[in-house]
């Protein structure tokens, strides 16, 4: 028997580029959108490798594991990388761009990550945009995790690639991301000799097969179902309106911090200011002698749907996820977390009240 999603009639050029067209406005973007038929990694990866090359001198930030990642990648490319780490408990402070392009006037590509899910921090976007702009250095910003949860706005903020995916805060598909590009990106792409062409990497192919064509060939078989994926999960935020579904992700933020605290057990913030803290996932420190990997396979044991995850790599040990995104943006996900956690705390013998953190993400979820 056929499964009827076999037999959906061809997506055609017309209709992904009126996908393109919805991704561009949730963005609020003049520039030119390109979806890509991958997860983010891929325009993530190809928006470097056609803009970086030998004579690039770099500012990446690091405020967690994808910062790490595009300075790799910068590197790959020849690029010159000054690397700006800071500690992924804070968030990185225009004064600290300023400071770098001061040291290094050279400077004239800037890679930042929006927002963090993996270490659960958010940066100032817009102020650091200011200071890029000063300097006319070319900005990159990873939005994977932010789009849906806080304000992603690449034409106001100077941001020249902006990537964003489907599959967190807003709820869609992981298989199918997007990229808007700036005219002046475009321009230092066909300039790279080092960019790639005739590439699933090459955004330069989609500029001249797609974009420059009046989108009316792709340039490939389209991933069908992740494309009427993405349609609907923006059809949805179209609907329910984009300042609704943000403020569903803060609420669900301020509400897991709040309870969090009050829970007690040792559990603490992982983001000490609050001001720092994203709205798309919530990250706690467990407390000496508890592993953190361990808490949260207990905290699951109860109900193994909660959004809950250890952290990523050495952070396993000592950081719990609440990814409060999506669907589980949601007073319902972020209580059941709260009160799996205090009973997994209690196990371990230390003092929780579970009751006290459930009256706190109430009362955070009220104002």
């Amino acid at each position: 028997m056929t499964h009827p999603f076999l037999d959906l009639a061809p997506l055609s050029a017309a209709r992904f580029a009126a996908v393109e067209d919805r991704v561009a406005r949730l963005l609020g973007t003049r520039q030119d959108v390109v979806i890509m038929q991958g997860e983010a990694l891929l325009p993530l990866e190809g928006a470097i490798r056609g803009t970086a090359g030998p004579g690039t001198t770099a500012l990446n930030v690091i405020t967690g594991p994808y910062g790490q990642t595009f300075g790799d990648w910068l590197r790959d490319c020849g690029a010159t990388v000054i690397d700006l780490a800071v500690p992924f408990h804070t968030a990185v402070t225009a004064e600290q761009i300023r400071a770098a392009f001061a040291e290094h006037p050279e400077i004239d590509f800037v890679s930042l990550v929006h927002a963090e899910a993996a270490t659960g921090n958010t940066n100032p976007v817009a102020e650091i945009g200011e200071v890029v702009r000063e300097h006319g250095a070319l900005f990159y910003l990873d939005a994977v995790a932010s789009i849906g949860a806080e304000p992603v706005l690449p034409d106001a903020w100077g941001v020249d690639l902006c990537v964003i995916g489907a599959q967190k805060a807003m709820g869609g598909p992981a298989g199918v991301s997007a990229v808007s590009v700036s005219a002046r990106a475009w321009d230092r792409m066909a300039a790279n000799p080092g960019a790639p062409r005739r590439s699933y990497l090459s955004l330069l192919d989609w500029k001249e097969r797609w974009v420059d064509g009046g989108r009316k060939t792709l340039l490939h078989a389209p991933a069908q179902l992740e494309m009427l994926a993405l349609e609907a999960c923006v059809e949805r935020i179209e609907g329910d309106g984009l300042e609704t579904v943000m403020n569903r992700h803060r609420t669900a933020a301020r509400s897991t911090r709040a309870g969090a605290v009050a829970l007690g057990g040792g559990l603490e913030p992982y983001v000490h200011d609050e001001r720092d803290a994203a709205p798309v996932a919530t990250t706690l420190r467990v407390p000496a002698g508890v592993v953190a990997s361990e808490l949260v396979s207990r905290a699951l044991a109860s109900d193994p749907a909660l959004p809950l995850a250890a952290g990523g790599g050495a952070l396993a040990k000592e950081m719990v996820r609440v990814n409060h995104y999506g669907a589980d943006a949601t007073a319902g996900a972020v209580r059941g977390s709260l009160a799996a956690l205090g009973a997994a705390l209690a196990e371990k013998g230390l003092d929780v009240d579970v009751e006290a953190a459930l009256r706190a993400a109430d009362g955070a979820d009220r104002h």
